[in-house]
């Protein structure tokens, strides 16, 4: 079974166009994306999880 798709915190910035601060804070309100955080401190967001969370943001938009 291959293993998820991981990306950086950087990289799923630049994808939803979105600043740093910003995302912390929609976090903060339980709003973003859910995040991993390594054992290094590093933060990772799962591709499904990144994608699904884009697909709630558009039934809410709807």
């Amino acid at each position: 079974m291959a293993r998820p798709q991981m990306l950086k915190l950087p990289e799923v910035l630049a994808e939803i166009k979105m600043s740093r601060a910003a995302f912390y804070r929609m976090r903060a309100r339980g709003q973003a994306p859910r995040l991993r955080k390594l054992p290094n401190g590093q933060v990772r967001v799962s591709r499904a999880h990144l994608d699904a969370w884009w697909e709630r943001c558009e039934q809410h938009a709807a």
